[in-house]
């Protein structure tokens, strides 16, 4: 007999819940300091044997250098094995993260292992009995090895000359498949190489940790912790998984067959996988039936036992027609929000999280994803440029302002999201991603925010508006350098005005008298902070002592076309100038998370950059009416009265010189959003309008009003339709 502490025994026998349910035999805790129990399947002499086969390759360990090398008898060896015994008591295994929107729906999924956890009651006994009849069927009678299996393997090996395995328990199953899945990170990891090698080293080793772990946990919560462990196809782990991918059910609910099906895979995820091997699956699935029935799991009856397999093995497979599979990463966001999740996990690297642990962590992510809005700008932008318009992306950024956060609600664009070009597919970060293409006149608002806080100038304050200006301060060549206006506009304005209406000339003049370097601070405190780095014709960062950022060439060269848009830009970045300004002159990181939990539950930290008084709010609300008259008097008029658009807003439209790309600003106090059209290609080439398309080198190229705004518009009208028109901030005395 066999002494243990606090472990079970099992009450034999089977009853029977209902057709197509089995429940295995009661476990019956085992109170008190030490217990002996009677083993019913394992007499003395075969354990007495058993110890002399284990005492034998001891023997050889120590007569043969290739396994005296491995230290099995040291201190070390034994230390190694404790902890691994500690860990598979302590340590839970590779979990799948799940990204949700901001209510809580999941987009997508992270994982390495496609493995969700469940409890013991979680798991019915039909699944449980499936797995003791196939595997192990002396589970419940032993305390870790099953002797007479291991015996009956050690002589077939030695038969053989080889190492072939079997013999091996359920416990020490789930040894080596923890060291297989958890302590290996893949199968390239020499950790996975040592788990599954045929070698008596490593057999004593699994022996040795079975026989503790079995001290410390019950029968149940072994079998458990297999159950949840075990690999099967389409890097499926667990039988959580495998029930909800292959049957659309959970672990609690499966009937025999099934059960069945899942237990016999797991002897074979690769060879016995349903889908590509369905004849030899069910072959191996009928097995399984036929010992569940020789052990009585069907019912006590053995003539009916014998009749309920043979109805359980006529029965058909009865996978999925389409399995659910889970897609891991941000593809499986789908066409509308896998921009949004590629620029959530961008941003959680920069906040310093580990991706691989993420990916194994068992994560939630809640992110700020706000699903209507996502919606309703995906509608708009495909409305204005369909997805299959070759070369030309429309892309759209929404941010809800705030004093503590800017949180993100949108990143889309006409692209779906995805890998295939030929379907106008993208994977690239659209929204999020600096491109070198440039946002035009909406620069404009920071040359107008440095002079109005540089000179004390107001809303109201006139400036000439010539057909040309040639200015002294911003050379081109060492000669002067001359700007034109793209339209006919009368000689004055004001401040207000030419931000609606968008001459070139007073801007520039307007730049002299603030100063070039205070208009690119403006632009960075605004919001323009990544494309302000610089970044190559590729649209990646500069990199190197060798490059300069966009803000030291533009003051390097004395550039006065910076105020023109020329230079890098994000739809995410513009929106949040907007939310800046909406927020009275605070900025915040365009945060897309909301919180994340880690397996139990628990908050995770984000190391997110602190939001900051970037502009006094006298000055922020200024400009925020000097920004309104766009969509009333100015170039978004137009493109807001086409939508019905009649609500008070900030707007700025731009396009570049060269119009291969145009955009709109647009901001109220429930949503700032900004969108960028630009060609995407591999040739550059002028974006002309109606319909959309690219049109050379040359031509009538389209404006910011004629695409971007029409996008905003059409987004915006049905996110604020049930929102009360809170209007704009005041301007204060001193900017009037």
């Amino acid at each position: 007999m066999l002494g243990f502490v606090g472990g079970y025994r099992r009450d034999h026998g089977v009853v029977s819940d209902h057709p197509g349910r089995v429940r295995v035999g009661r476990l019956v805790r085992v109170e008190g300091d030490v217990r002996t129990v009677r083993v019913a399947r394992a007499s003395g002499m075969v354990k007495l044997l058993g110890l002399c086969v284990v005492a034998g390759v001891l023997v050889a360990a120590m007569l043969f250098p290739v396994f005296g090398g491995l230290g099995l008898a040291s201190n070390q060896a034994a230390e190694t094995v404790d902890k691994v015994s500690a860990d598979l008591v302590s340590v839970d295994p590779p979990l799948l993260t799940t990204i949700t929107d901001k209510d809580g729906n999941p987009i997508a999924h992270l994982y390495d292992q496609d493995r969700v956890i469940v409890n013991a009651d979680q798991i019915n006994d039909t699944m449980k009995a499936a797995i003791v009849a196939i595997e192990d069927k002396r589970f419940f009678d032993h305390n870790g090895v099953d002797w007479q299996g291991t015996m009956r393997a050690m002589v077939k090996n030695a038969a053989s000359d080889s190492i072939t395995g079997g013999g091996s328990s359920l416990t020490q199953q789930y040894v080596k498949n923890y060291l297989a899945f958890v302590v290996a990170k893949n199968a390239k990891d020499p950790q996975y190489k040592k788990a599954i090698e045929q070698t008596p080293a490593r057999k004593l080793k699994e022996i040795r940790i079975a026989l503790d772990l079995e001290r410390k946990l019950s029968k149940d919560e072994i079998l458990t912790r297999y159950l949840n462990i075990v690999p099967f196809p389409y890097q499926i782990y667990g039988v959580a998984e495998a029930a909800r991918a292959f049957f659309n059910t959970t672990p609690d609910k499966l009937e025999i067959h099934q059960a069945a099906l899942l237990a016999a895979i797991v002897n074979m995820p690769g060879a016995l996988n349903p889908v590509t091997n369905p004849e030899d699956a069910k072959k191996r699935r009928d097995i399984v039936i036929d010992k569940m029935a020789e052990n009585k799991m069907l019912s006590r009856d053995a003539d009916e036992n014998k009749r309920l397999a043979e109805e359980y093995k006529a029965k058909a497979l009865g996978v999925l027609p389409e399995l659910n599979l889970r897609t891991s990463g941000c593809v499986g966001a789908g066409p509308t929000d896998g921009f949004f999740c590629e620029y959530a996990l961008s941003y959680l690297k920069k906040a310093g999280l580990d991706m691989d642990q993420i990916k194994r962590g068992g994560y939630t992510i809640r992110t700020t994803l706000d699903p209507k809005a996502s919606t309703e700008a995906k509608k708009a932008a495909e409305a204005t440029v369909p997805k299959n318009t070759r070369g030309v992306a429309n892309t759209m950024a929404i941010i809800e302002p705030g004093q503590d956060r800017h949180k993100v609600r949108a990143l889309v664009a006409n692209r779906d999201f995805g890998n295939n070009a030929e379907k106008g597919q993208s994977s690239y970060e659209l929204p999020s991603q600096v491109t070198p293409f440039g946002a035009g006149s909406i620069f404009k608002v920071f040359t107008a925010a440095a002079y109005m806080q540089q000179k004390n100038a107001g809303i109201s304050r006139p400036v000439a508006v010539p057909e040309t200006y040639t200015s002294p301060v911003f050379k081109d060549g060492g000669r002067g350098w001359t700007v034109k206006n793209a339209g006919k506009y009368d000689g004055s304005s004001t401040v207000q005005g030419a931000l609606a209406l968008s001459p070139n000339t007073p801007f520039i003049k307007m730049e002299e008298e603030a100063g070039l370097k205070n208009v690119l601070d403006m632009a960075y405190k605004l919001g323009m902070r990544e494309s302000m780095k610089g970044v190559n014709k590729a649209g990646e960062h500069k990199k190197g002592d060798s490059w300069s950022s966009v803000y030291d060439q533009m003051l390097r060269e004395n550039s006065g076309s910076f105020t023109l848009g020329v230079t890098p830009a994000s739809a995410l970045e513009v929106s949040n100038v907007g939310a800046t300004i909406m927020s009275e002159g605070r900025w915040c990181p365009p945060s897309p998370i909301e919180q994340i939990l880690d397996r139990n539950g628990k908050p995770v930290p984000v190391r997110e950059e602190p939001c900051e008084q970037v502009v006094d709010p006298a000055l922020a609300n200024s400009l925020a009416q000097g920004l309104s008259k766009d969509s009333v008097s100015g170039t978004a008029k137009t493109a807001a009265s086409a939508n019905g658009w009649s609500r008070p807003m900030i707007g700025k439209t731009g396009t570049t010189e060269d119009h291969k790309s145009s955009g709109f600003l647009g901001a109220t106090r429930d949503y700032a959003g900004a969108v960028l059209v630009f060609t995407d290609g591999v040739a550059p080439q002028v974006i002309c309008h109606t319909p959309v398309r690219l049109c050379g080198f040359s031509g009538t190229g389209a404006y910011g009003g004629d695409i971007a705004a029409p996008t905003w518009f059409k987004a915006m009208g049905p996110l604020h339709a049930d929102k009360p028109d809170r209007g704009l901030p005041e301007a204060d005395p001193r900017y009037r």
